[in-house]
């Protein structure tokens, strides 16, 4: 081994293996990752929790500013204690979002394509195919006749 090859081993910290000068590398495989549907549910459960603590927390604050506004009578205060309260429907809005986007994510997804495919085909020669026509449109006469 030369001074190059060592003076890399140094650079890149890397250990040579054999006379070759063959570097072998140890590859990690990573372990397999939580499914994707676990994922989802801990997020969900997540959020919906986070939610649930600020629309909670919205409320009382909402709740302090209308009882200053009340007491002040300032329009700042009143102005205040609306957005507060916006901001409350705002973050309920946003809980039904999250239920209706859970749902979607459950859904099968749909295909635009139909399911049943009904493919009728006539065997003959159009002399047939006539034939059978007029032996239909007769027994559609004899039909509205007996009527």
């Amino acid at each position: 081994m030369n001074e190059f090859e060592k003076s890399m081993e140094e650079v890149f910290d890397i250990d040579v293996v054999g006379d070759g000068g063959q570097v072998t590398e140890q590859v990690q495989s990573k372990s397999p990752s939580k499914s994707t549907d676990e994922d989802q549910g801990k997020d969900y459960e997540y959020t919906r929790g986070q939610l649930y603590n600020l629309i909670e927390k919205g409320q009382e604050a909402a709740q302090g500013a209308l009882e200053v506004a009340q007491e002040s009578g300032h329009p700042r205060a009143y102005e205040v204690a609306i957005n507060a309260m916006k901001q409350v429907a705002d973050m309920s809005d946003k809980l039904i979002d999250l239920q209706k986007k859970m749902k979607d994510l459950d859904a099968p997804t749909k295909t635009s394509s139909p399911t049943t495919v009904n493919n009728t085909m006539f065997v003959g020669s159009t002399a047939d195919l006539q034939k059978m026509l007029k032996e239909t449109a007769k027994a559609m006469e004899n039909m509205d006749d007996n009527k």
